[in-house]
């Protein structure tokens, strides 16, 4: 797929998820859901969490960059600094989903000569296209929503201590070798 059909999928995909967000609000009968639930509970408590989970994910991103900064330049399908594409909302919901890709196959790429990812089986694809996939399901505005949301949290948390785990793993000091 050449860039510009990709941008194209990406920017129609992205408009698919924004009318499937933005439908319970034309529909008061659909509005339910854990976003419901706690803006009930007052603006301050959801602000609250919001910004919350905002310092998460740009923690996470930073786990991320430092990933994909670890590894050897020819062995990264994507710049450092792109995972901060997260931020781009609404955009990020399709985008989440190539920057978990990018790191992945770029681990996948650096495992290839470098015997310190020896042993990792996936590279982090299933529980990053995991957290990407409920992330999508939890839009739904009943007990799915919230029960997808509830996995996207779980995966994600469990992506990002995968993440962690290979960040130590490329961080360690090659042993001195004997001349």
């Amino acid at each position: 797929m050449n860039d510009m059909r990709l941008l194209l999928f990406k920017l129609l995909a992205t408009g698919a998820i924004c009318a499937g967000a933005i439908y319970p609000l034309l529909d008061p009968e659909l509005r339910e859901g854990l976003f419901a639930q706690l803006l009930a509970r007052g603006l301050p408590l959801l602000s609250l969490l919001v910004a919350g989970f905002l310092l998460a994910v740009a923690l996470y991103c930073r786990s991320l960059q430092r990933c994909l900064s670890l590894l050897q330049a020819q062995s990264r399908t994507a710049e450092p600094g792109s995972v901060w594409l997260m931020f781009l909302i609404p955009y990020n919901f399709i985008e989440d989903f190539f920057i978990v890709a990018n790191v992945s196959n770029s681990l996948r790429a650096e495992a290839r000569y470098n015997p310190r990812l020896r042993g990792l089986e996936n590279f982090g694809m299933r529980s990053g296209h995991g957290w990407c996939a409920a992330q999508l399901v939890a839009f739904v505005p009943n007990w799915l929503g919230e029960l997808a949301t509830l996995v996207a949290l779980l995966l994600w948390a469990l992506h990002w201590r995968f993440i962690i785990r290979v960040n130590r793993l490329l961080s360690q000091r090659q042993p001195a070798t004997a001349p």
